[in-house]
């Protein structure tokens, strides 16, 4: 039983809207048709959300029935096994996740518009979509991508990478993209791991006015996968192929794309690989999350088409880079029968800061998605979104991190006072939302409206006790269809089990410090490990690590992301110099071009700073949560043993950093007053 929120919604639902979005067509249709009598008013969100966890099987069998899933065998049992790590859903079901992607499409209408932050645009429309789609699978199938086999992508978030992955699935191949700021090797370092067949590279790409050429880059790292049979050369910002290119076949977009094949897809089983997302590999190599056709499949539509109220005549435009899962969701749009957007560029270039409202207006963009990084550094670049017609806007997505307080009025009074601004916190890990809002929910500034549907959400305390409005960790405690398959290369399942399961056998810890509120809405306060997330993009702190402490002047270095009180996030990095070395400017700057060129330009730190040593337990491990939690200003008792640590000095000398770093910003605020 939830208790009335103490403070007015910020925004309440429109009950007009409400009552016909599809969230509420979807209520009255599993009240008559599913089981679900008691569901009697349809813009009841609690008490939907309370049947979704409830009966779970009668939940996800009920969107599989008003979907109109086209399996081409039918499935024998929703769940039938709902045991984590390893719940088995829909056995006996076949279907393409592609087929579904390609079925509720306009022939007609555009599909995918292309933009980049030129203010360039051409439209790919659902009849066009297909015709690519069916040529360069037909293309792989030719090269020897079979059912199975990896194909790889080193793409910028343009259609070539959509129309790829639809290609690929359709052969019951499975995917993998990373963008071209990434270096090779940070490439390699993900696609070696799973043995592709053929690497699907990009000439370049755009970024705040300069044309990135990535030709040289490519062809280092079709190098680097001895496994490929054939590179296909996509030219995106016309830039000429060197005749000398890669061992083995290479084959021009062009030529991969514009065939006259006929589309043959193949059904694979519910739980059959559709893609691999890569972890940030915190510790090591990045891990591959592998999911499946079926379980993207009814999460998707889930999300997209009730939580964000998408269908036939909608238009998403939502800021992402392909290796963020905000693509893979981004591309699931077409499940809905909408139109997808990819962008290509900053999503505020010096030249045009306010680009991506200008272009959501002239594509009347109903859905817009971005960043809570984004939001502030709008609001203090003093740009004005409302200049633009933006009328078509009914919602504006929000992850990556909290999106605070703040943020919210500024939306109101810059972009348009009736929408819905849906902030939402999920993962990788399940390539959707846990947490989010609804056409049906109210909306609270910097608070979360409620779990998503069909996610058992509760915030645990270190007993493994579900709290209410307290700080507890993030946990589900029933499966997801989208959790992942396995991790790849992990046989005995020993690293899927680690990563989430041993904190509460059996139960789903997901790495976030969240409050459940008894008011029914969630509260993130941000990440509970040591993974970096800037900007919604998790990285790695190995992939810094290792390219900085292979400099000859640092002997150590040490890689934290803070999310701080204002809604900011800092991220410095720590290192230890050479006996006889200063960390000055021109270090730092070897520094910053070091992890540029052997990372990408998002692993560059906010502050390099010079520390006397890094603290490790006795073992000698990073103590980065640690860390991260002394300068945010945690008292040091609750974050660790200093009988614990290597160097115990080391506690205090962090805890008093963090301090010194919290008057700087707000000196007339008395140290621990928040």
């Amino acid at each position: 039983m939830t208790t009335p929120h103490p403070t007015p919604p910020f925004l309440a639902p429109d009950p007009k809207a409400a009552a016909g979005s599809r969230i509420a067509d979807f209520t009255r249709w599993a009240a008559r048709h599913a089981g679900a009598e008691a569901l009697q008013d349809p813009t009841d969100y609690q008490a939907l959300h309370r049947w979704s966890v409830t009966d779970l099987e009668g939940f996800w069998a009920a969107v599989w029935e008003y979907f109109d899933i086209d399996a081409t065998t039918p499935y024998e049992r929703v769940l039938a096994d709902e045991t984590m790590p390893g719940a088995r859903w829909f056995p006996g079901a076949s279907l393409n996740y592609t087929h579904h992607a390609l079925r509720n499409l306009d022939p007609e209408a555009p599909a995918i518009t292309a933009l980049d932050e030129t203010g360039a645009s051409y439209e790919i429309t659902g009849r066009q979509l297909r015709a690519q789609v069916a040529s360069v699978a037909a293309t792989l199938r030719d090269l020897g991508v079979g059912q199975g086999d990896r194909v790889v992508g080193y793409l910028p978030n343009t259609p070539h990478a959509i129309i790829a992955f639809l290609a690929t699935a359709s052969l019951g191949a499975v995917w993998s993209v990373c963008g071209q700021d990434y270096a090779p090797k940070a490439a390699a370092d993900r696609f070696a791991q799973l043995e592709p067949t053929v690497l699907v590279t990009a000439d370049g790409y755009l970024f705040n006015g300069t044309t990135h050429d990535r030709r040289a880059a490519s062809l280092e790292l079709a190098a680097a996968l001895p496994t490929l049979k054939a590179t296909v050369l996509v030219d995106h910002v016309g830039l000429a192929w060197p005749q000398t290119r890669t061992a083995g076949l290479t084959v021009p977009w062009e030529d991969a794309a514009t065939r006259t094949e006929y589309l043959t897809i193949a059904p694979v089983p519910f739980d059959h690989p559709l893609w691999i997302v890569f972890s940030s590999g915190t510790t090591g190599l990045p891990k591959g999350i592998v999911h499946g056709h079926g379980g993207v499949l009814l999460e998707h539509l889930k999300t997209l088409g009730l939580h964000c109220d998408l269908g036939a005549g909608d238009r998403l435009l939502w800021y992402t880079t392909t290796h963020w899962m905000m693509w893979n969701l981004a591309v699931s749009t077409l499940l809905t029968g909408a139109a997808t957007c990819t962008y290509d560029g900053s999503p505020a270039p010096v030249a045009r800061p306010d680009i991506l409202w200008e272009l959501a207006a002239r594509h009347n963009v109903t859905v817009f998605g971005t960043g809570p990084q984004y939001l502030l550094a709008m609001a203090k670049l003093g740009v004005e979104p409302s200049v633009h017609d933006l009328s078509a806007i009914r919602v504006i997505g929000c992850t990556g991190s909290a999106l605070p307080a703040s943020a919210y009025p500024w939306v109101r009074d810059h972009v348009g006072a009736g929408i819905q601004l849906a902030s939402t916190s999920g993962g990788t890990d399940v390539v959707s939302g846990f947490a989010g809002s609804a056409p049906t929910t109210p909306i609270w500034a910097g608070e979360l409206s409620a779990p998503n549907l069909g996610v058992a959400l509760a915030a645990y305390d270190r007993a493994g006790r579900p709290v209410v409005d307290q700080v507890g960790e993030l946990v589900v405690t029933r499966p997801m269809p989208s959790m992942p398959l396995y991790f790849w290369n992990d046989p005995d399942g020993s690293r899927y089990r680690d990563a989430y399961f041993t904190a509460y056998p059996g139960v789903w810890r997901h790495g976030d410090w969240i409050t459940l509120t008894s008011h029914g809405s969630v509260i993130v306060h941000g990440r509970s490990d040591a993974t970096l997330n800037r900007n919604g993009v998790r990285l790695g702190s190995a992939d810094i690590h290792d390219i900085v402490e292979h400099l000859p002047e640092i002997t150590e270095a040490l890689v934290i992301g803070a999310e701080e009180p204002d809604g900011g996030y800092w991220m410095p990095l720590f290192v230890v110099p050479a006996p006889g070395v200063t960390v000055d400017d021109a270090l730092r700057d070897r520094i910053r071009d070091a992890i540029r060129a052997g990372a990408s330009p998002r692993h560059v730190p906010d502050e390099i700073l010079a520390v006397p040593a890094i603290p490790h337990t006795k073992t000698g491990k990073k103590l980065e949560v640690p860390v991260k939690r002394l300068l945010q200003g945690a008292p040091a008792e609750q974050v660790l043993n200093p009988s614990a640590v290597d160097n115990p000095d080391l506690v205090a000398y962090f805890a008093d950093l963090g301090a010194e770093r919290r008057q700087l910003r707000h000196p007339h605020t008395p140290e621990g007053v928040s």
